[in-house]
């Protein structure tokens, strides 16, 4: 099947300048959304890169439509080359099924380890250079109103919170809600310990 995405940012942007160019490229199916292309978080997006099947086509205007970050696009050109399903973006001239297509494919994502690694290697040397300052003071670790820690871990105990729910409520992860749990049981256990010496 021949598959168009198409995005415009806002509900004021038109789609009909996109539409209009792909359809010259007989689309079986649309896949149309207003929202802004930030993250991969739309709805359409995920239900079209959920609907797609091996051998199909997804057509797009140009690479922003799909993603304003390249890692972001290059993850959506991933999961669809690993469903066998090609990806063609109109304004670019580009065709991932093509050896230029893959070539260039190589290329961003090697210009993108480059600048991840360049990231990095720059938050490293901030990091000496602050510590030799006596200014790094290193990740700081999460304070909480006592009551509502107590209050929240009652509430998983009797099963009235789900992990979810403190982890809204405490404004943390749930990884760090149930590393809480951890230390909390760790704590009771020692305690019980104590009061049996």
């Amino acid at each position: 099947m021949n598959i168009a995405y198409v995005r415009v940012s806002t509900v004021e942007q038109n789609e009909q300048r996109q539409i209009q160019a792909l359809q010259n490229y007989s689309i079986d199916k649309w896949f149309t959304e207003k929202i802004s292309g930030k993250n991969t978080e739309r709805a359409k997006l995920k239900e079209m890169l959920s609907f797609v099947r091996d051998g199909d086509t997804v057509y797009v205007m140009d690479w922003s439509r799909l993603s304003r970050s390249v890692v972001d696009l290059l993850k959506i050109i991933e999961y669809l080359a690993n469903k066998n399903v090609k990806l063609v973006s109109i304004k670019e001239n580009f065709d991932t099924s093509t050896p230029t297509g893959k070539l260039m494919l190589n290329l961003i994502a090697a210009i993108n380890e480059f600048e991840r690694q360049n990231l990095l290697e720059r938050q490293r040397e901030g990091i000496e250079i602050a510590k030799q300052q006596g200014k790094y003071k290193g990740r700081q670790p999460n304070t909480y109103d006592e009551e509502l820690l107590l209050k929240t871990l009652q509430g998983i105990k009797y099963k009235t919170l789900t992990v979810t729910d403190a982890a809204k409520r405490l404004g943390v992860t749930r990884a760090t809600v149930y590393n809480i749990l951890k230390r909390e049981m760790i704590y009771d256990m020692k305690k019980k310990q104590e009061n049996n010496n």
